[in-house]
């Protein structure tokens, strides 16, 4: 898709592959997150209705509000954590936020950014997310209700549903940047990227703006 839509150059997925495995490049992998049991919920948090039933897709932008937790690793065996909101419709990234701990904070900066953004949220939005103990917190729902903005769980885990599965977040965990200053300065790169030029298959090879 960037070759089409930057270049004017149409090649087939077949030819892609092709030209890769003659100059042996390799799309990187994510690795499973060894951090994950740390946002498991404990059973008293799981009381939070799945509204969505996997149906991301509903062609009403700024109703279905998808978020999740990454990791990244930065300097000497340190980790941030990445936390974003993105419209199940549209794919953009609606509002981000990263932070060298994986607290409740994190989850709840990241709703704040995402009213102070002012996006044309629909009267009937949603957060819907997995049942990490971030987002079944009693403090993180009284804050989803301040905002009235509605929510969800999945009984299991929302894979993909934000960035997780991006190749370019898993060549960041691959290069060692020395400080989360730097680290944050190329994930804020990222995020416009992602936004403006990342051209997806299920937007009619456009990008989620």
């Amino acid at each position: 898709m960037i070759l089409e839509n930057e270049f004017g150059i149409i090649y087939s997925r077949k030819k892609i592959r092709r030209i890769m495995r003659k100059y042996d490049i390799v799309c990187p992998h994510r690795k499973p997150n060894p951090y994950k049991r740390i946002a498991k919920a404990t059973q008293k948090h799981r009381v939070i209705p799945n509204q969505l039933k996997r149906q991301f897709k509903q062609a009403i932008p700024g109703k279905v509000l998808l978020t999740n937790t990454t990791y990244l690793p930065y300097g000497k065996r340190q980790m941030a954590y990445l936390s974003t909101i993105k419209d199940g419709s549209t794919n953009e990234i609606l509002a981000y936020h990263t932070s060298d701990r994986i607290t409740l904070d994190i989850a709840i900066q990241t709703i704040k950014k995402l009213k102070k953004r002012k996006y044309n949220l629909h009267k009937d939005a949603f957060i819907h997310s997995d049942q990490g103990s971030l987002y079944t917190s009693p403090i993180y729902q009284k804050i989803l209700k301040k905002y009235d903005l509605g929510q969800s769980c999945l009984t299991e885990e929302t894979a993909g549903i934000t960035l997780r599965r991006s190749p370019y977040l898993a060549i960041l965990k691959m290069i060692l940047f020395d400080t989360l200053a730097a680290l944050k300065s190329k994930i804020d790169y990222y995020m416009i990227y992602y936004n403006n030029y990342r051209y997806q298959w299920n937007l009619k090879k456009m990008a989620p703006v």
